[in-house]
């Protein structure tokens, strides 16, 4: 099994607002040691880390996965961009699905999967 340390986590849709699910995921992520980078289009922080623009494509390196709070047609224009960080897999989180993206990463041998990610944390299957 992969240890919580090596499985660096996008989380895609960041936020600064502590109501939103993509910062209760980070605060998850952080609190169960696995490092996350947060990436949006939204200015701020997430728990000390600023969130890379999205926008501006930033290169981001080792990534073990991409959980994303992002609807299909506003991820669209990045979707060649998130394939390009070579996740090891992608979790869509509930209003996330994306069947265009699901498919090109398939092709790509990504393992895909729909599921919450807050879940997978609470219940040890992240």
């Amino acid at each position: 099994m992969v240890g919580a340390e090596t499985k660096q986590t996008v989380v895609v849709g960041a936020t600064p607002n502590t109501n939103r699910y993509a910062w209760l995921a980070s605060e998850m992520l952080s609190e169960d040691g696995f490092p996350f980078i947060p990436l949006g289009i939204k200015k701020g922080e997430v728990l000390g880390k600023e969130i890379l623009d999205i926008r501006e494509q930033p290169k981001v390196e080792d990534v073990h996965t991409l959980t994303l709070y992002v609807g299909a047609s506003n991820l669209a224009p990045y979707h060649e961009y998130l394939l390009s960080l070579r996740p090891k897999r992608i979790i869509f989180n509930p209003g996330a699905e994306n069947s265009e993206l699901y498919q090109a990463a398939l092709k790509q041998g990504i393992e895909v999967i729909e599921a919450c990610t807050l879940v997978m944390l609470r219940s040890r299957q992240f």
